[in-house]
């Protein structure tokens, strides 16, 4: 119990606030490239300008596309591994499914999968979206890995209040561990068999200690992942606690998706646009724009400027200014409360426009606060909701990376906890030394130039 228990900690309340998550984003049934193939419809996009010639970027469509023919006509079936069965069960034994941790060839009977890596902004997401919308299959889901595994950690909280007395095997007084995956992976295989992960990354213990499990079960049953992510596979969960513990799931997405590396210019920034939506405190006059650009805003709402309150799993969320959609708020207001993913996702839900003044430049110093405003920023990218900021600090020197931060309070008190000694091999866990934040602080600045530019604060409204 020791490792999901640290997991939450570290999660912080996110845990605790998951009975509204992400089960909207259920697997979609139009196709909207009917009878085109990836390639095709790549080719067609290059050809009109709406893409660049990028031969980076074609090779892995490529491999998309062999993926796509590869999974047309394919109907997934579930399939145990050897080595044990219904007598081996009756009569004490273990079969793969009661101990998954020793399958690395789970899913050895379905098309294999495809996971891009590459650095930010290369265009890895626009490829798997291309490719998902090409694929005329019902049971398809794409997802936001965090979103997804915050839906699961939900969906496990439910599954053990569902079970009900522990069963016992017939020649053993000790009873059978519940493992509450297998339930959670059997719902998400029933509603979706290819599954794209955009973002795909692993930072939390409680995440790394169940996705061996959860995975194997559903490669069993013929799901098919592709997935974008930053980080080669075995960079995953890197220097992270108990990684030892993590190190089978890597072998078994080796085993379940091809390897693609997507290396090529990060065109969230070539796209930028002359116009800003971000204001340097001290260059200009960043509070009489920020001022300007709320009353902008607010003329095309049909509302008053006031305080709004959101009522979320039991607690309030309030904002002092907000008008209709439009959110006037602060750093402090945003990231200085314990507000957690599901929190943010409820502010995307709620406004197609965020102010976010007075950004300090982040450090490893306010880690706690770094790592709300990278999760903030992602789930306002992704919900393709329009931020206008003020800053302190220029884009590229937003964040300041420098070794030596002291140890903060909390990770103090998280090392006690779990009786961890400084300068110990563990307190060099990504956990305490920022190495994630620092990490993903890339993605979140190539974001925050690609959510500036015109084309998309014109997206905002077709994405909803």
């Amino acid at each position: 119990m020791l490792p999901y228990k640290v997991g939450v900690a570290v999660r912080g309340t996110l845990h605790s606030h998951m009975n509204v998550l992400l089960r909207s984003q259920v697997p979609v049934m139009t196709f909207q490239f009917r009878n085109l193939c990836p390639m095709s419809e790549y080719e067609k996009r290059v050809s009109s300008g709406q893409l660049m010639v990028d031969t980076k970027q074609k090779e892995t469509m490529q491999q998309l596309d062999k993926l796509y023919k590869r999974i047309k006509g394919y109907q997934p079936s579930t399939r145990e591994s050897s080595g044990g069965g219904f007598f081996s069960k009756l009569f004490g034994g273990k079969s793969d499914d009661d101990d998954p941790n020793d399958d690395l060839n789970a899913g050895s009977h379905a098309p294999k999968g495809l996971y891009i890596y590459g650095s930010v902004g290369v265009g890895k997401t626009t490829l798997m979206d291309l490719f998902y919308d090409c694929c005329e299959i019902n049971r398809k889901r794409r997802v936001h890995f965090t979103a997804f595994m915050t839906d699961v950690h939900a969906q496990i909280h439910e599954a053990k209040e569902r079970q009900g007395p522990v069963d016992r095997a017939f020649n053993s007084e000790k009873p059978e561990p519940f493992d509450p995956t297998k339930p959670v992976a059997d719902s998400i295989a029933r509603e979706s068999w290819l599954i794209c992960f955009d973002e795909f990354q692993v930072t939390d213990i409680a995440d790394a200690m169940i996705l061996k499990r959860l995975f194997t079960h559903l490669f069993r049953m013929g799901t098919v992942v592709v997935a974008t992510s930053n980080r080669h596979p075995e960079d995953l969960y890197k220097n992270g606690l108990q990684r030892v513990n993590f190190l089978p799931f890597i072998g078994l997405l080796q085993n379940r998706c091809q390897l693609a590396k997507l290396d090529s210019i990060d065109y969230r920034r070539i796209a930028q646009s002359g116009d800003t939506n971000y204001f340097v405190i001290g260059q200009t006059d960043a509070e009489a724009n920020m001022d300007r650009m709320f009353k902008i805003l607010c003329a095309e709402e049909n509302d008053i400027i006031r305080p709004r309150t959101i009522t979320h799993t039991g607690r309030d969320l309030t904002f002092r200014r907000t008008c209709g959609q439009i959110l006037d708020s602060s750093f402090n207001e945003l990231c200085d409360r314990p507000l957690a993913g599901s929190d943010y996702l409820q502010i995307a839900q709620f406004f197609h426009t965020v102010l976010i003044r007075d950004v300090p430049q982040l450090n490893l110093n306010i880690k706690s606060q770094m790592r709300r405003f990278i999760t903030l920023i992602d789930t306002l990218y992704d919900s393709r909701v329009r931020v206008v900021i003020s800053a302190h600090e220029p884009l590229d020197n937003l964040f300041e990376v420098g070794d030596g931060s002291p140890i903060s309070d909390t990770d103090r008190i998280l090392m006690d906890d779990l009786k961890i000694n400084q300068g110990s091999h563990d307190s060099k866990s990504s956990v305490f030394t920022g190495e994630e934040e620092l990490f993903a602080f890339e993605r979140t600045i190539s974001r925050l130039y690609e959510m500036q530019t015109s084309e998309y604060w014109e997206q905002w409204a077709k994405h909803r």
